[in-house]
């Protein structure tokens, strides 16, 4: 059964109940309710006194430093307004929660996962992504940024890239710069997120053919006569550089009148130039 299927349940299954609509610019209460069980579970249910004689005060917990930052850090609050009680502390975020916007939720989650405090990280990651799945959304956890891409394969891709080319750090600040750019949802960037994702391959193929100087399509050539690159690929990445680099591509036209990139753009340019670079390192591995 695909990835897809997995999740809907037998009504959904059989067509007795309507599939909900993948949640792009929204949250419904279902995956709302979804979110918060998860960080009621896997975080919140983490708290512990470290005085049993004030087990209710924060100022004694273990998650003492955790609402000085998120007060600071999140809110832009004055820390001297933080409950001093657990209960009241819980009561409070969870009614901001349920009254914050869809790209607020998703920043909130987001802030927390990065912050990964206790080592929470890994486990808010997986349930977080169970949730989204379960309840269609289009955003996935990929390496700790909520990012518009449904597809198992497609966040592999990335996140290997990411991880892979850990010896050509020049690459892997192109790749998590360009997810940044896309994944940033009240400013997403997708043109500079093109640029990066392209920038990215051309920093990769310069390094395997030892030329910082060498353009893109002279490290490709290299590539295919050296490292074995089908011809076929060399073609397809030879022309998706030429579309950022011709009279009314990404990088060279900045008029007003140029058609507007998309989400879809951006999204397609990062995966497929993770795909490259995870072929690229693998096809010259000794």
């Amino acid at each position: 059964m695909s990835d897809d299927m997995n999740h809907l349940n037998f009504s959904q299954r059989m067509g007795l109940v309507s599939v909900v609509k993948a949640q792009i610019d929204n949250i419904d209460l279902q995956l709302q309710n979804s979110l918060w069980n998860v960080l009621t579970t896997k975080f919140l249910n983490c708290y512990e006194s470290r005085t049993p004689a004030f087990s209710s005060w924060i100022t004694y917990s273990n998650f003492k430093k955790f609402t000085e930052l998120l007060y600071s850090d999140f809110y832009k609050a004055p820390v001297d307004t933080i409950p001093i009680h657990w209960k009241e502390f819980v009561d409070s975020f969870r009614k901001a929660f349920y009254k914050m916007s869809w790209h607020q939720t998703y920043s909130l989650i987001e802030f927390i996962v990065q912050v990964n405090y206790l080592g929470t990280r890994q486990a808010l990651i997986e349930g977080f992504n169970r949730a989204l799945v379960r309840e269609n959304s289009a955003y996935r956890f990929v390496n700790g940024l909520l990012t518009p891409i449904t597809s198992k394969d497609e966040i592999g891709e990335i996140e290997r890239a990411i991880t892979d080319s850990d010896q050509h750090a020049g690459v892997r600040t192109h790749i998590q710069t360009s997810l940044r750019f896309l994944t940033d949802k009240q400013n997403p960037d997708y043109r500079n997120s093109i640029k990066e994702s392209i920038s990215a391959v051309e920093s990769l193929a310069k390094k395997l053919v030892g030329d910082e100087k060498a353009t893109l399509g002279q490290a490709l050539k290299v590539l295919e006569k050296h490292h074995n690159l089908h011809p076929s690929l060399k073609i397809a990445f030879s022309a998706l550089y030429g579309y950022t680099n011709d009279a009314s591509g990404i990088r060279h036209s900045l008029m007003d009148n140029e058609s507007a990139l998309t989400q879809a753009d951006a999204r397609f340019m990062l995966i497929c130039c993770s795909a490259f670079i995870n072929f690229a390192i693998d096809s010259t591995k000794i």
